[in-house]
């Protein structure tokens, strides 16, 4: 199995999202997936009538079974309220062109063609959106703790090396020793 990357620069996350801009259906996936932290299972899963409105998203999670509540900053918000106008709320939020639910190989492509398109050399997947959120969320807070009980890890060591901060941290080390 390949180990996928979080996007660490900034600047590829907006060449994604500029990228991914002429398709609204690929933009709200990416910034869904980058700025909840769920798994592609669970956002894939979600219909219109999940988030339409709301201010708040409440699942339970397709892997963990664990119920699972957390607010939508604003900007999301609007992204989703933007994206669903007029949209009846039993269809799925992401669907495809004959109104079927996306798939998990259909949002794999979209999210490697985009990255590829942009120039981002790191292992891309559907697990690189959450694996995203979590990297910037612990930059933005550097609150480990917190980040491990939004993605139910069992530990902070655990959270850190999926993060891929583990690894920054060791090869730092390495750069930076010499005797």
């Amino acid at each position: 199995m390949n180990v996928v990357q979080p996007i660490k620069k900034l600047e590829d996350i907006q060449k994604i999202k500029k990228y991914l801009a002429k398709k609204p259906r690929d933009a709200l996936l990416f910034s869904f997936g980058i700025n909840t932290g769920l798994r592609i299972s669970d956002i894939l899963s979600l219909n219109v009538g999940d988030v339409k409105g709301r201010d708040y998203i409440e699942i339970r999670e397709k892997k963990t079974n664990k119920y699972k509540k957390f607010p939508l900053n604003r900007f999301l918000k609007e992204e989703i309220d933007l994206f669903v106008e007029g949209l009846p709320n039993e269809q799925p939020l992401f669907y495809t062109q004959k109104h079927c639910r996306l798939d998990r190989a259909q949002a794999y492509r979209i999210l490697n063609k985009a990255a590829q398109a942009v120039g981002v050399k790191e292992r891309i997947g559907t697990h690189t959106l959450r694996k995203t959120f979590g990297y910037h969320h612990y930059k933005k807070y550097n609150d480990i703790v917190l980040l491990q009980k939004i993605f139910n890890h069992s530990s902070p060591s655990v959270t850190l090396r999926y993060i891929g901060i583990e690894q920054d941290t060791i090869d730092e080390s390495y750069m930076n020793f010499y005797l």
